[in-house]
């Protein structure tokens, strides 16, 4: 039998919680002061909480009931009966839908997105999964993710880069048939850039995101996909 982590971390592994308010509390409940710290991620949060401090929430705030009602439920959405893709959207399940944007915005503590395009992208995925239309996102996975800003007590604006763990999000390794990880190239000037290819479930929908840190790479095509800004304007490091 599951321990009580090892059901919250399988709540995690998949992004459906990033639009289930009751799911959101459960790990904001364990504790709030980490749950912000953390960036309200439920994947740090289960990293850095005290095991006996879980145990002592999980009989406050009834953790492990409302844990188990959430996992019922999600199983039971990745599982349905019939959705509105299932009946008119039928003949796509073989050929899905490709999704490409440079910005996925589904959740604060995945940071590769910067505003609205990523904020539509992120809500086209969810609607996806909602209506269960046969649908794959493809974007880029910046290791550096975005710049937020903050001021000085002059009232300046300053860029600060929030760096995070590519282990504290739900992602693993795209694998092929014969479960290698997959792997693409494209053609530059003079030369090929590789990209690995990583993947995580947003309800229903997969999405895949490029990642060119790859051994692959020369040194400076490595970080060519690391920073949002760089990626979509690649002047601005000139600038």
């Amino acid at each position: 039998m599951d321990t009580l982590q090892q059901k919250l971390q399988k709540l995690t592994q998949n992004l459906w919680w990033t639009w289930r308010p009751e799911v959101r509390a459960i790990f904001r409940d364990i504790d709030l002061d980490l749950y912000h710290k953390a960036h309200r991620n439920p994947i740090r949060v289960l990293k850095e909480v005290d095991p006996v401090f879980l145990e002592y929430r999980a009989a406050e705030v009834d953790i492990t009931i409302r844990t188990d009602r959430a996992l019922r439920q999600l199983q039971e959405y990745l599982n349905p009966v019939t959705t509105w893709g299932l009946v008119h959207a039928g003949t796509l399940q073989s050929r899905p839908v490709a999704y490409f944007c440079a910005e996925f915005g589904i959740h604060e503590s995945i940071p590769i997105y910067s505003g609205g395009l990523g904020i539509l992208a992120g809500d086209h995925l969810k609607g996806a999964s909602n209506l269960g239309v046969p649908l794959v996102g493809v974007g880029l996975l910046y290791r550096d993710g975005y710049t937020t800003q903050e001021l000085d007590a002059g009232f300046w604006q300053h860029d600060v880069k929030e760096p995070y763990d590519i282990g504290d999000l739900p992602l693993e390794p795209s694998l092929d048939a014969s479960g290698n990880p997959v792997r693409i190239s494209v053609e530059l000037p003079g030369r090929l850039v590789w990209a690995k290819v990583w993947e995580t479930r947003v309800g229903r929908v997969r999405l895949f995101l490029l990642d060119t840190l790859d051994e692959a790479n020369a040194p400076e095509d490595r970080p060519l996909a690391a920073r949002l800004e760089l990626a979509v304007h690649p002047d601005a490091g000139r600038r």
